[in-house]
């Protein structure tokens, strides 16, 4: 069975994060059908192996579900593949399916499937596994003719503040923000894609509103694409590109301090903060992601990241002093570490496979977090790579994986199972 028949079969099964248990089973059953050995840990880790291996290849089996998903219908067009109005998985389902390939060739190997990386990297952060591996691929990087040698730490923040409420009766609107193009909130935040939650602030601004509900966001790690707002004003609203407004009827509570709202939106610093000249990449980041107003209570997540440990805690402690300057309790959460970039005797050998069928390569970091940096810490004695196919748009409804860049990608994976 061939790699992409592999990836349609766990697109049918659902394996949202925290919600991939089918999956993780599937994929203990057909490990073991091929004569593997096979160990599942309590944060639902799988490690499959045989033989004495030198190499272990790494993926993770959760997905982040955006619209339709777990749903996924597939779209082949040419050379790439899709799915209608949802996120498509490839991100990390492919590596997954390029493993499976491989267990179906008996390679001796350790197979390390990884739970819930896509909400904080749960599962590599519990790892308790003896590795026999004196190396290992990780598979979920998203450029072909590249070699991963570094990554992005993060940390997740969320903000809360009570608001007092006054009962009104008046002119209300339902804003809606739809049809962005959202994007991961890492690898593609130096894109400038319009954040929901900062249009709705941008929207606002001029306008004598006051807010009785908001809704925003999808996920920690992803650009928003969607808001709704209940306000009242007593100026007409009309609808935008992108932003549809309507009257609605009701009596809802307002808050007292609605202007506090717009302020901590609209003067949070959002996106790219410096950049990285030497590596090519973003350097230090944020995204506002996540925002919740209900009964009083408003609730702000944002995601930080920085290419190192400095990085990291300066954009940590200036989000957090912002939303502390507006009254909010701020806690901190998901912290990851950074990986920092080495050419040593494994990435060179990655390198010169990558090379060897596409016959050119660069190493590259990636702003982003990679389960590399925290196995890497873990197993302080293995040495780590990471490369993957041309996939597009992660965490959206616009992700795409390129089949052609798959197969060139798994003779590069082939190639250094045999060298080392």
């Amino acid at each position: 069975m061939n790699i992409l028949q592999h990836f349609k079969t766990i697109c049918d099964i659902p394996h949202c994060s925290n919600e991939a248990d089918k999956l993780k089973d599937f994929l203990v059953d057909f490990a073991k059908e091929r004569g593997y050995e096979v160990i599942v840990d309590k944060q639902k880790n799988i490690l499959a192996r045989k033989g004495l291996p030198s190499l272990a290849l790494q993926a993770h089996y959760d997905m982040v579900c955006v619209g339709k998903a777990p749903h996924i219908e597939l779209i082949e067009e040419g050379n790439f593949l899709s799915a209608k109005e949802s996120s498509l998985g490839a991100d990390n389902g492919i590596a997954v399916a390029m493993m499976m390939s491989l267990m179906d060739e008996q390679k001796d190997c350790e197979f390390l499937f990884t739970s819930d990386e896509e909400v904080g990297l749960i599962g590599a952060g519990a790892l308790k596994y003896e590795l026999k591996s004196k190396f290992m691929l990780n598979l979920d990087s998203e450029d072909e003719a590249e070699v991963y040698i570094g990554c992005a730490g993060g940390v997740d923040l969320k903000a809360v503040r009570e608001f007092e409420t006054i009962s009104h009766d008046g002119n209300f609107y339902e804003i809606n923000i739809s049809g962005l193009q959202g994007g991961h909130s890492g690898v593609e935040i130096h894109k400038d894609i319009p954040n929901a939650i900062k249009l709705l602030g941008e929207f606002l601004k001029d306008k004598p509103a006051k807010i009785a509900y908001i809704k925003g966001g999808e996920r920690i790690n992803s650009i928003p694409t969607t808001l709704r707002a209940i306000v009242s004003c007593d100026e007409q609203i009309s609808s935008i590109d992108k932003i549809d407004v309507r009257r609605f009827d009701g009596r809802f509570d307002l808050m007292k301090n609605s202007q506090d709202i717009l302020d901590v939106i609209n003067s949070f610093e959002n996106g790219v903060l410096s950049f990285n000249d030497e590596l090519g990449v973003p350097d230090r980041s944020i995204n506002l992601a996540l925002i919740d107003l209900y009964d009083g209570v408003l609730t702000i997540e944002a995601s930080a990241r920085a290419m190192d440990k400095k990085g990291l805690k300066k954009v940590k402690k200036s989000a957090k002093e912002h939303f502390e300057k507006f009254g909010f309790q701020v806690e901190t959460d998901g912290k990851y570490p950074a990986w920092k970039p080495e050419i040593n005797q494994f990435s060179q050998i990655v390198y010169d496979a990558t090379k060897k069928v596409f016959k050119k390569c660069e190493y590259k970091a990636i702003h982003a977090g990679l389960e590399c940096a925290i196995i890497s810490d873990l197993y302080p004695d293995i040495k780590i790579a990471s490369i993957g196919p041309n996939i597009t748009s992660p965490h959206s409804t616009h992700e795409s994986v390129d089949l052609d860049s798959v197969e060139r990608v798994y003779e590069v994976v082939k190639e250094v199972v045999k060298r080392v």
